[in-house]
């Protein structure tokens, strides 16, 4: 044991160019792979995850009710803006302060007591409002991002320079048993509003081709 440890110790220089091949010979780490020494709210932003039970409940509900009274659906996704930039500006403490503060913003301007706000993901919050006008629905958006701006959050990376989110609103006219896609055209709506800008609302409304599809099939 002991001659051997000797041997390695003088062939050292060896050993080294030994270590130095085989380091070479290993592949390079994939770009995905290193988004593991990142922090977990940061690999959260820009993935969503699948709606909750909590939120599939809540649009079951809202889609039972909507349907038993023959009225409409309006489905809110609010989203924080540029939210990785500012993780990455301000940290995660100052993060999730922001996030608790703009979801407060957005449950404080919701049309009625009944209805709530649920967090999705990291920065996102789904609000569902049976028996609202589409009107009254998007004046409800509105508020949301008036009061978002209210707050008056500094962010740096933003050319807005405060903290502000896009909404995506679809709107339908329940029939039947819950259909996922009304959640899917809300994103879908979010979506157009951001490759538009920054604290913007869009609205895709199902009703008209809901309409259509029924008067054909009579």
């Amino acid at each position: 044991m002991t001659d051997a440890m000797i041997d390695k110790d003088i062939g050292e220089p060896f050993w080294s160019r030994v270590r130095g091949a085989l380091e070479a010979l290993r592949p390079a780490p994939r770009a995905d792979a290193l988004t593991d020494d990142l922090p977990a709210m940061a690999r959260a932003i820009g993935k969503r995850p699948k709606p909750g039970l909590r939120i599939e409940q809540e649009l079951a509900n809202g889609w039972t009710s909507a349907a038993t009274r023959h009225v409409s659906l309006s489905l809110l996704v609010v989203e924080i803006d540029r939210m990785q930039d500012y993780l990455s500006a301000y940290g995660k403490p100052a993060a999730d302060d922001c996030v608790a503060s703009v979801m407060q913003a957005v449950a404080d301007m919701l049309p009625r007591d009944s209805d709530v706000c649920l967090r999705w993901g990291a920065s996102t919050f789904v609000v569902v409002l049976p028996d609202l006008p589409v009107l009254m629905a998007r004046s409800s958006a509105a508020k949301m991002h008036d009061g978002v701006r209210r707050l008056g959050l500094e962010h740096k990376e933003s050319h807005a320079g405060t903290v502000t989110v896009s909404i995506g609103l679809a709107v339908n006219n329940p029939r039947g048993a819950y259909d996922r896609k009304l959640f899917q055209t809300a994103l879908e709506a979010l979506k157009k509003a951001q490759r538009k800008g920054i604290g913007r609302l869009e609205t895709i409304d199902l009703r008209p081709a809901q309409e259509r599809k029924r008067k054909k099939a009579a």
